[in-house]
């Protein structure tokens, strides 16, 4: 009986221990993936004011309409390869979150 007792302790200990683990890597992967996105957001606005600066000084139409043309091919690049980036920390903050979990659920895994 006592045996059974500490087996369950032990269980809710490990419990306790791995949803612990769990929301500091959750808290970790967010305050990564914020600090992307805010990166991200003052990188677009000084973009965005340059680019306009530069459209007020240009003397003629085709040149005005090359500034923009740039900035927005410019712009959908770095779009694209931010949102990769953040894909990529999602996968990763997904990883750490369920790592804890994955020694408890090896055991219910079927045998290979």
């Amino acid at each position: 009986m006592a045996q059974n007792f500490e087996d369950v302790q032990k269980l809710g200990k490990d419990g306790v221990d791995n949803a612990v683990k769990a929301m500091t890597a959750l808290t970790k992967g967010y305050q990564a993936i914020a600090a992307e996105m805010v990166d991200y957001s003052k990188k677009a606005f000084e973009d965005g004011s340059a680019t306009i600066e530069k459209i007020a000084a240009v003397k003629s139409l085709d040149k005005a309409i090359e500034v923009q043309s740039d900035y927005a091919k410019a712009s959908y690049e770095a779009a694209v390869a931010r949102a990769t980036k953040i894909g990529e920390l999602y996968q990763d903050l997904m990883k750490e979150v369920f790592k804890p979990y994955e020694a408890a659920f090896g055991k219910f895994a079927p045998a290979k």
